[in-house]
Order: C-alpha cells, then structure tokens, then sequence
C-alpha cells in the first residue's frame, strides 16, 4: 500500500491501540502521520535553507552575520526577518550552537555530571540533541539518542513540532537495547519535562544537562549533525516525509556500520560499541 492507503487505515480515537502502535502494525513511521505541510512562502523557505547551510558551517554567526551572508548571496531581507527566521528554527543568537528547545522554569534543571568523567566503554553515557531537517516545501525535526563511547546511534524520531513525544519515542526505543549508567541533554523543555526525566530516573539513569549557553557540552551528537547534513541532506531534495525517513535511515546505517571514524581508530561506531562488525556489511 502507498502512504495515503496507510494513513487511512490510521483510526485516531481507537479505545484500544494508539497511533504509534497503530503505525507500527502497518509499517509506517509515526512521523509520516503526523506531518502536515508547512504553509510558508517560498521566501521564507528558501531564506531558512541558507541559514541552515550557514549555521551549520558557521555556528557561531548571529542574526547580525547571518543577515550579510544572506543579503550577499542576493536575498532582499532585513535583520529584523532573519531573527525571525532563526528564532523559528530555534536558533538564538546568543548561543554558539541552535537551542531547538526553549528551556520551561517550573522544570527541574540537573546538573552537568560529564566534566572530567572518564568515558571508557560503551553505554557509560548517552546523550540527546534536536535539529532542523529542510524539505523542499517545510521542514520537520529530528532528534537522536548516541552513544558517547563509541558514537553510535541508537535511535532517532521524526515530528514537525517540537513537542516531547517524539523525544520520548526516541529514547524508549534505544532503552529497548540497552541501559546506559548517565544521560546528557541540553535544558530544552523536552528534556527537562517530568514524562521524559521519568523515564531515565525510572530506569535508574543518572540525569545530566548541559550548562546554559555552553557549545561543546554535547559535542558528540553536534558532530553528528555536522556530517548528517553534509552527507546525506544538502545533496538530497526531500519532497515528503517518507524520503526523509529513507535518507536518514539509510545514512544512520551507513554512519554506524560502515563509515570509518578518525577519532575511533578509523573503526565504524558498530565495532567499538559491539565489540565486532555486523554480521553482513557492504562497504
């Protein structure tokens, strides 16, 4: 069946079985249901293109930078627009890295534990982080949950809000595989609500957050999304969700089992976090 097929079967109400479940049973990703277009102009889509481009070659470029690099790459746009812009991508200037979750004051905010911690096997530490994934007509976002040690990534979730929900799916998917001892996240909203440390503190999990306004806290997932959109989304034109669940999916495989890592004796994330390559590789 096509994705319209299968997103008519979906019965939101039902008493018994939830969307995701429902999702599930048919084979569709949860996000390809959810998703509903962007009505943006073609302006703004494009100028959200750039800064995405430029942010992520140069995160530390404010909306006073961006604004030049834009208007010198001939857009017809003020600073007053390209802040929007930013602040609608969930990126604020005053930070050297995109805060794609804005921090709740009722939520409890725990400390950063990683400093001078030794990280010397795999599932010693987890981390997760938000980014803007473009289309050719919206956006959605993508969030994953990576291993520290070994830099593998254990689970990721699409939405086109960035609610808590799709960062929960995420990180109940990787603790189907395993139980890392700390989990480290920025102090977004997603990551400091009740129903997502719940989670962690329920399965034991030392709760880590990144100091506010601090780049490199999370480094690892940051580097991530570096190669992520070099590799695999600035040389694709996703038209729907569907093609950017089946570039990520295929970059992520890639990513994990078949591309050398510098940093990990120029082994793939699967042999150090496993110990062993997969059982069949294609390189």
């Amino acid at each position: 069946m096509g994705v319209e097929e299968k997103r008519a079967m979906i019965e939101p109400g039902h008493p018994e079985i939830s969307v995701s479940r429902q999702c599930e049973l048919i084979g569709m990703n949860r996000s390809v249901w959810y998703y509903r277009p962007v009505d943006e102009s073609e302006e703004d889509l494009l100028a959200k293109r750039l800064i995405d481009e430029q942010y992520t070659s140069t995160p530390f470029y404010g909306s006073r930078r961006m604004t030049v690099c834009l208007q010198k790459q001939g857009l017809d746009i003020n600073r007053k627009r390209v802040t929007r812009l930013m602040r609608e991508m969930g990126i604020q200037a005053i930070y050297p890295k995109p805060k794609l979750s804005t921090t709740d004051s009722g939520h409890k905010i725990y400390p950063y534990l990683l400093g001078g911690l030794r990280i010397d096997r795999p599932d010693r530490v987890w981390s997760s982080d938000i980014t803007y994934i473009r289309m050719s007509k919206g956006f959605v976002y993508l969030t994953a949950v990576m291993d520290w040690y070994s830099r593998y990534v254990l689970s990721w979730s699409l939405s086109n809000t960035m609610d808590v929900h799709f960062c929960l799916e995420a990180l109940q998917k990787a603790l189907m595989k395993s139980t890392p001892e700390i989990f480290n996240t920025d102090q977004g909203s997603q990551y400091t609500s009740t129903a997502f440390t719940g989670e962690l503190i329920g399965h034991g999990i030392r709760v880590s957050m990144d100091s506010r306004g601090r780049a490199f806290d999370n480094i690892f997932i940051e580097r991530l999304w570096r190669s992520l959109k070099y590799e695999e989304i600035y040389l694709n034109e996703y038209e729907r969700v569907k093609h950017v669940v089946q570039g990520i999916s295929r970059y992520f495989d890639f990513y994990n089992t078949r591309r050398p890592h510098q940093s990990l004796g120029y082994k793939t994330p699967h042999e150090v976090h496993y110990g062993r390559l997969p059982s069949a590789v294609n390189f």
